[in-house]
This record gives C-alpha cells, sequence and structure tokens, in this order.
C-alpha cells in the first residue's frame, strides 16, 4: 500500500491576511505532526471573511510575504501545501491556488476557470470582478513515499464535468478542490454537491478531495471520495482538520484494470 494523506484544513475563515498566514501556518504544523504529505486549505483563505467583501488592493503576487512564509514552511516540515489566495493578474485579481512541494518550490499555479457569476457580469458576487483560468492543470508531486499525479479545480469549477474529465485526460490521479460553500448562496454542500462530488471521483476514476470552512457562515462537509467512489473522509460541520489517506497502488490498479473490481468492506 503506497499512501498519500491530505489533510483537509476546515478552518474558520480569517478576519485579515495577517491572521490567515499565523493560522494558516499553525495548522500546517499540526497537520504534519499528524502524518499528512499535503495540507489542503479552503477557497481564498488569504483574504476570506464572512461578508464576501474583498479589496483589490489585497491581491498579491509571487513575491509578497504571504506566499515567502507558506513556501519556508512547506520547505521546514517537508510537507506539501496547497494554499489559496487573491492572486494580482494581467487587468484583473485572480482566484488562485498554489501548490508548494516539501522543498518549497511551486510545482502547480491554478486560477479558477468557472467563476460564480452570471452572464452579465450583474450578480453581487465578488467573482464578478475577477478574471478567470483558462487552463486545467496536472503536476507531478514527489512527496516522502513517492510521486503522485496532481491536479486541482475550485469551488465551482467541480460543477461541471468538463473539469474534471479534462484532468483526468491531463493524468490525474488526485483531484483538490479548495471550496467555499457560504449557506447565504449555495444550500448545504452536505446535500447534492457531496454526492456530485462522489460521482466525479466515479465517472473518471480518480481521488478527489475537497477543504470547505466550517459552520455556521459556511457548510463545512471537507470530504474525499475514492476512484470506486466509496468516501475515505466525510466531514462533519465543524472546524477541524481531517485526514484522507489515498492508496495510490488501488487508484493505479483500478485505472489499470479499466476501473478494477471493487474492494471488499465485508
Amino acid at each position: 500500500m503506497s499512501l498519500f494523506t491530505i489533510a483537509l484544513l476546515q478552518l474558520q475563515q480569517p478576519a485579515t491576511t495577517q491572521e490567515a498566514l499565523a493560522k494558516g501556518l499553525e495548522a500546517c504544523g499540526k497537520a504534519k505532526k499528524l502524518g499528512a504529505d499535503l495540507a489542503l486549505f479552503p477557497e481564498m483563505w488569504q483574504i476570506r471573511n464572512s461578508s464576501d467583501l474583498f479589496s483589490m488592493a489585497d491581491a498579491i503576487d509571487e513575491n509578497d510575504i504571504f506566499l515567502k512564509e507558506f513556501r519556508a514552511k512547506a520547505q521546514e516540515l517537508q510537507m506539501a501545501i496547497a494554499i489559496t489566495y487573491l492572486g494580482k493578474g494581467i487587468a484583473r485579481p485572480t482566484n488562485r491556488v498554489k501548490v508548494i512541494d516539501r522543498q518549497g518550490k511551486s510545482i502547480l499555479d491554478y486560477v479558477k476557470v468557472h467563476l460564480c457569476c452570471d452572464g452579465d457580469g450583474k450578480d453581487e458576487h465578488f467573482e464578478c470582478e475577477l478574471r478567470s483560468g483558462y487552463r486545467f492543470k496536472v503536476a507531478t508531486l514527489e512527496y516522502a513515499g513517492g510521486t503522485v499525479q496532481l491536479g486541482a479545480m475550485i469551488c465551482f469549477d467541480r460543477e461541471f464535468p468538463a473539469s474534471v474529465r479534462t484532468l483526468e485526460l491531463k493524468g490525474a490521479e488526485i483531484i483538490i478542490t479548495p471550496n467555499a460553500c457560504h449557506i447565504a448562496h449555495c444550500p448545504v454542500l452536505g446535500d447534492i454537491r457531496l454526492q456530485q462530488f462522489r460521482t466525479r471521483a466515479f465517472e473518471n476514476s480518480v481521488g478527489v478531495a475537497l477543504a470547505n470552512y466550517p459552520r455556521p457562515v459556511f457548510d463545512g462537509h471537507s470530504c474525499a471520495f475514492n476512484v470506486d467512489g466509496n468516501p475515505i473522509c466525510v466531514a462533519s460541520g465543524e472546524e477541524g482538520i481531517f485526514f484522507a489517506p489515498f492508496d495510490l497502488d488501488y487508484i493505479r490498479g483500478w485505472k489499470r484494470e479499466g476501473r478494477g473490481k471493487p474492494p471488499c468492506y465485508a
């Protein structure tokens, strides 16, 4: 068995970037002590707050201290970190996740493709002010137990079947998904969207892992599903760090055998 363990950081949203940095670094340390190979943050960790109000001036680039601190922490812990933030873009900011490997190097930098915004850009959601991405990416992540082909999408991306299918066709074995399902905007992740996410795993033969913010403002239910659709982890609505150990040998065998044979849980 070749395990790759993702820590789903289901943490209360920070009020400031400074709080996000301090709380995030502390959570990464806890995740490493408990055996994580990668720590996954919810969507827009650097700037998320309960009112969904953001300042464009808060967008950061590669040289910002926020990202430098997480690169240093990944190297110190010898653990990968998937950190989320409001990135500086061309003309408009971007909703991003950056995967930093255990050497402190950025191996994947993904910009959210599907923004939560109506066609005319007239709703009140902040994402109407952002620039969308145009490409799904997969990268090889080296960890203590070997390597894994890691893909990324963000929140609303998971509602489009083509997102996961594209990542699978590019070779993804596991797809990480930073998420922010606000109860006021998106009623209960723990209902239809959990089953939708589970189906994405089964129909594409990939492992999937999602980190969301906890209640009361968001819905919690961070989760991970295996290639066979079986749950690896489904969290409650409460704050916490939840662990999703993926058996890469099983994932690869399932793919190699054309979805293989389901395991027996009797």
